[in-house]
């Protein structure tokens, strides 16, 4: 038998043992764990994952674990980002995070057997994964490749995003996670914030809190402020009584009786009966309602609302009914229009449609329906601010086309919903409260045949305003880009439901399903996207701010002490000069805003709105008198519709195309100029400031080191040259993002071609 003693040593060895010598020279491998928010739980991960950088070589591939999360997707990694100079980093997201809900397509591959499979909730996959591309809504394209990740991890993984990432119910959605987290940990909150807040997180973009028009003190405030006096907050719909698709408190002219909204509501679609929006202040009013569905009772009804609608304005003038089915593209020509923007932006490449991209550009129709809406809103400008009338927008269910036209009215004729409190408020008010189905148009549970972007086509249109109006806006395009990408972020209840009633309903079953006490609550309280201190830090946070933009006054000294001094319409005409002479006052002259007879606008549909020969005239006459005059700033703005006004916005649509990029060029680099310009001139302000009230000098060195740019001035006279890392998708990176080889005649390509193979379950073969 073998003994289990060793036996002694008769050479005396004075070198380390074999064992530990291979012990001590392996590699520590650094533990890769992803940053996760209180209700994010981890379902599926692999280790030793590639993704891909650059499209033609893989050297500056990155390697890394795949994490696969109930609200993202992660890629963690210990490498550092190779050719990207800049990140604007979001506190919720890393630098390779993708939002389960911004994920539109997921495609599987197979080198070897040369496949291909687009993967939906609970399916199987028969091979096993070498490369997985990921689709996502704002036009992202991100890579990844098994070839030294287990095989079988892979395929779980790539299984685990699609069944997260297209989730059967409402309730499934992180948000809910979250908040439930959140009610039974309080001390878990992220950043400090409460859920639910309206806008105290704001921070160095706003002092002013956002009203969320959920209660009758909101609505009360707002006809304070628009001098609105003929016309009352109801709270006919408290509890959701009468309406499921409105708001609890809404209003309505002071006229009409409860008892009467009660009875009228049953005639309209979806109980939606007239709701007020915006009071001009010459005593007109912009209301909308949703068609009568009672023949027999459609015409006794719309006079008695007509009727009500007109005893609300001062001079009891006329009220002017506008059918937005007939006079707009509707959702669907919409959807169609967005697929051919994609298909231009993200599938085709660059190189091989250049000689044909403007061509394809305007097959798109895009940026005909965005000349549509903003020529129709100027249309009903003109009929509130020279004719003096009410105005009604009619549509079918009074929740779609109607909040973007009341949405663009109100920037075009109302200064403070060219703040950005006030643009916040405006979205509450006529989107979030007015019933716009996110959950349905942004098809966050990716089952709907209702999706259509007409929110980012009303931020598209308001950044049309912003091209031709720079001055006149408190936020900047990057504000704009940010919203449009916090839509996509299924944390937040501001974009996450069709109606407040659904999020009382869902919330309260979630919490009942969780034993969750809510008290005096009305459902549970979701984190408030203007809260953007949940989102970025307040440095970031700067780049919101427009340095073009001009208050409604200036700080100026007089003694010592701050006085304000307001500007003439002189005053704000000369901020403009040094435009190029084509411009005038900076629009373009009258003679291009009206479209020709043959022009594109007038063939979008036989119907289209056309006013009457007398008063096509005066519209006319109302035009070339408005384009003649200086700008106001603070005033009506109304817009310019020649085809080179009328621009693509590329700060959003190409921010992911590395080919696409200018380096040290596009808008930002006259960005960072008068940003420089407007820090130097805060800077003289706060010394005069300081020098005439004789403050200590702690007191001012510590305003001087206050600004509201994001880039500063090194001091008086910074002749700084432009930041290295500055290009035209600043302050996004398409590093490691569009990061594709050629995609035609791939899922995607098929589906941007209006094919709706997401609901297939064959195995695709690439062909040869």
């Amino acid at each position: 038998m073998f003994s289990l003693k060793q036996p002694k040593p008769t050479f005396k060895s004075y070198l380390l043992p074999q064992a530990d010598d291979n012990i001590a020279s392996e590699p520590r491998i650094k533990k890769l764990e992803p940053v996760l928010l209180p209700g994010e739980i981890v379902v599926n991960e692999v280790n030793f994952v590639r993704k891909c950088i650059a499209t033609d070589t893989s050297q500056y591939d990155l390697w890394g674990k795949l994490v696969c999360t109930n609200f993202k997707i992660s890629f963690i990694t210990d490498d550092l980002m190779p050719l990207q100079k800049f990140h604007y980093k979001n506190l919720l997201l890393g630098e390779h995070d993708v939002p389960l809900t911004c994920i539109e397509q997921i495609v599987t591959v197979n080198d070897t057997k040369r496949k291909q499979k687009v993967l939906g909730p609970n399916q199987k996959l028969k091979f096993n994964p070498t490369e997985l591309i990921i689709y996502c809504k704002d036009f992202r394209i991100v890579r990844f490749r098994f070839d030294e990740a287990g095989p079988e991890s892979a395929k779980k993984v790539c299984l685990a995003i699609a069944h997260y990432s297209q989730p059967t119910d409402l309730q499934l959605l992180f948000a809910f996670e979250y908040v439930g987290e959140i009610y039974h940990n309080p001390a878990k909150k992220v950043n400090g914030i409460d859920p639910g807040g309206g806008g105290s997180g704001i921070g160095s973009v706003s002092a002013q809190q956002t009203p969320l028009f959920e209660t009758y003190s909101d609505w009360d405030r707002e006809i304070k402020r628009t001098g609105a006096s003929e016309w009352r907050v109801c709270s006919v719909n408290e509890g959701y009584m009468i309406s499921t698709c409105l708001p609890e408190y809404f209003v309505v002219p002071s006229s009409l009786a409860d008892q009467d909204l009660k009875l009228y509501s049953y005639s309209f679609i979806g109980r939606r009966m007239p709701v007020w929006s915006w009071n001009h202040p010459n005593g007109s009013a912009l209301v909308r309602m949703a068609n009568i569905k009672d023949v027999l009772q459609q015409r006794r009804i719309d006079q008695r609302i007509c009727n009500a609608i007109t005893r609300s304005h001062p001079l009891r003038s006329d009220v002017y009914k506008s059918d937005l089915d007939k006079c707009l593209p509707n959702i669907q020509e919409i959807q169609a229009a967005h697929i051919k923007l994609k298909q231009l932006c993200v599938n085709e490449p660059f190189d091989e449609t250049e000689e044909k991209w403007l061509s394809s550009l305007e097959n798109t129709h895009w940026l005909e329906y965005i000349r549509a809406f903003l020529k129709h809103s100027a249309e009903l400008v003109y009929m509130m601010e020279c004719k003096h009338v009410s105005v009604v927008l009619q549509e079918e269910e009074g929740r779609d086309l109607s909040c973007l036209a009341a949405s663009l009215i109100q920037v075009m004729l109302d200064p403070y919903f060219r703040t950005i409190v006030g643009f916040q408020s405006l979205i509450q008010k006529e989107w979030v409260m007015a019933g716009y189905q996110f959950l349905d148009r942004c098809n966050h549970l990716k089952r709907s045949d209702k999706e259509s972007p007409l929110f980012l086509m009303f931020l598209d249109c308001v950044w049309q305003l912003l091209e031709q109006y720079p001055a006149a806006f408190e936020f900047s395009e990057v504000y704009l880009t940010i919203l449009y990408d916090s839509a996509r972020i299924s944390l937040f209840g501001t974009f996450l439901f069709n109606c407040p009633h659904q999020r009382v309903k869902e919330s309260t079953e979630f919490a009942i399903s969780k034993n969750i006490q809510l008290g005096d609550e009305k459902g549970l309280r979701f984190p408030c996207v203007w809260d953007w201190s949940l989102q970025f830090t307040s440095r970031d946070r700067l780049l919101f701010h427009n340095p073009l933009y001009i208050g409604k006054s200036t700080p100026s000294v007089h003694n010592g002490a701050p006085r304000t001094f307001k500007r003439s319409k002189k005053n704000y005409s000369s901020t403009l000069r040094g435009v190029p002479p084509a411009l005038k006052n900076g629009v373009v002259g009258e003679q291009e805003f009206l479209p020709r007879r043959n022009s594109l606008i007038l063939k979008l549909k036989p119907d289209f709105f056309q006013p009457a020969e007398g008063q096509s005239h005066s519209m006319e006459q109302y035009f070339r008198d408005w384009f003649a005059k200086p700008v106001d700033l603070h005033g009506v703005i109304l817009p310019h519709l020649s085809g080179t006004q009328i621009k693509l916005w590329k700060l959003c649509y190409f921010r992911w195309v590395p080919e696409a990029q200018i380096n040290h060029g596009g808008s930002i680099t006259a960005f960072h100029r008068v940003s420089l310009l407007a820090d130097e001139v805060d800077m003289l302000n706060r010394s005069l400031r300081q020098y005439k009230s004789n403050s200590s000098l702690q007191g001012h060195c510590s305003e001087l080191d206050q600004s509201r740019m994001y880039f500063r001035a090194n001091g008086l006279n910074d002749t700084s040259g432009t930041p290295d890392f500055l290009s035209s998708s600043f302050p996004f990176s398409p590093v490691g993002n569009l990061c594709r080889r050629s995609i035609l005649g791939t899922p995607l390509s098929k589906f941007l071609s209006g094919a709706k193979i997401w609901l297939s379950t064959e195995t695709l073969a690439n062909e040869d």
